[in-house]
C-alpha cells in the first residue's frame, strides 16, 4: 500500500511536464546563489550555498488529458484539436502546450493574441465566453520574454478553463489588447499594466488604476526596489521608511 496522500497522488497524476535529469539541470544557466540573492552576509536562511538554475521551456507531449490526470486522452485535447481545426494559423501562432497540475496553458505569439482569443470565444465547440482576469508576470532572466501577460479563460457552456500567455521583452513591451474581445479585461490589463509595465495596445484607456498617475516604476516587477522610496501623493511627500521620525 502506497503511503503517498491521495492529493499527492492526483496533483502527480496531472502534472504532465517531463522530467529532467540531474546532468540536464547542471546545463541551464544559474540565475540566482543562495535563498533570497543576498550577496553579503544578510542571508541568514541557511541557504546561501543554494544554486537557482534557469527553468528550461518545456512542452507537454500528448495525451494532455484533463484536469484529473492524462493516462489517455481527455478535455484538454478536445480543447486543442477544436482550436487547431478552427484556427489556419494554428501552427504559427500557437508556441507550445504546457499541462502541469491540471491546469492548460497556450504559449500564444503576440502577434496572433486577439485572433487565437476571438476563435476561442466564437468557436461553438470551444466557447470560452469569460475573460476571469488577466495578469503579469517578470521573468529577468528570460531574455527577449522579460515580461509574460496571462489570460485566464472560463467555458460556462463546457466548463472549463484554460490560460492564454504571452510574452514580450523588456525592450519592447507591447500586446494587443483583449477588450474589443473581452470587455471584462479593462480593468485588468490597467492593473497588469501599473503593476508589470506591460503595454496594451488597442486599450480604450490604459491608465494607472491604482498608483498614483505620476508614479514613476512598476512595482511588481522583480527589479524594483524593496523600500527606501520617497512617496509623493498629491502634494504632500512621505519619506522613505530609513528617514522617517522614530519614537524608540
Amino acid at each position: 500500500m502506497s503511503s503517498q496522500h491521495p492529493e499527492q497522488k492526483a496533483e502527480q497524476a496531472a502534472d504532465q511536464l517531463p522530467a529532467h535529469s540531474e546532468e540536464e539541470r547542471k546545463e541551464q544557466p544559474v540565475t540566482r546563489m543562495g535563498m533570497f540573492g543576498a550577496k553579503t552576509t544578510g542571508d541568514t536562511s541557511g541557504y546561501g550555498g543554494l544554486v537557482v538554475r534557469q527553468s528550461p521551456k518545456v512542452s507537454t507531449p500528448r495525451p494532455y488529458g484533463g484536469p484529473e490526470g492524462a493516462t489517455e486522452a481527455g478535455v484538454f485535447d478536445e480543447v486543442a484539436d477544436e482550436l487547431e481545426r478552427a484556427l489556419p494559423d494554428f501552427g504559427d501562432a500557437i508556441e507550445r502546450v504546457v499541462v502541469d497540475r491540471g491546469e492548460m496553458t497556450f504559449f500564444v505569439k503576440r502577434e496572433h493574441l486577439a485572433t487565437v482569443a476571438r476563435t476561442m470565444r466564437d468557436e461553438p465547440s470551444l466557447r470560452f465566453e469569460l475573460c476571469s482576469g488577466v495578469s503579469g508576470v517578470h521573468y529577468p532572466q528570460d531574455t527577449g520574454a522579460e515580461l509574460h501577460s496571462v489570460v485566464h479563460l472560463l467555458s460556462i457552456t463546457h466548463n472549463r478553463r484554460v490560460r492564454l500567455e504571452s510574452t514580450c521583452p523588456d525592450a519592447d513591451p507591447h500586446v494587443p489588447s483583449l477588450v474589443p474581445v473581452y470587455p471584462t479585461a479593462d480593468w485588468h490589463e490597467r492593473e497588469t499594466y501599473d503593476f508589470f509595465g506591460i503595454v496594451y495596445d488597442g486599450h480604450p484607456a490604459l491608465t494607472r488604476i491604482e498608483m498614483p498617475d505620476d508614479w514613476v516604476g512598476h512595482p511588481q516587477r522583480k527589479d524594483y526596489p524593496l523600500g527606501g522610496i520617497p512617496v509623493e501623493y498629491r502634494g504632500a511627500e512621505i519619506p522613505p521608511p530609513d528617514e522617517r521620525r522614530s519614537y524608540v
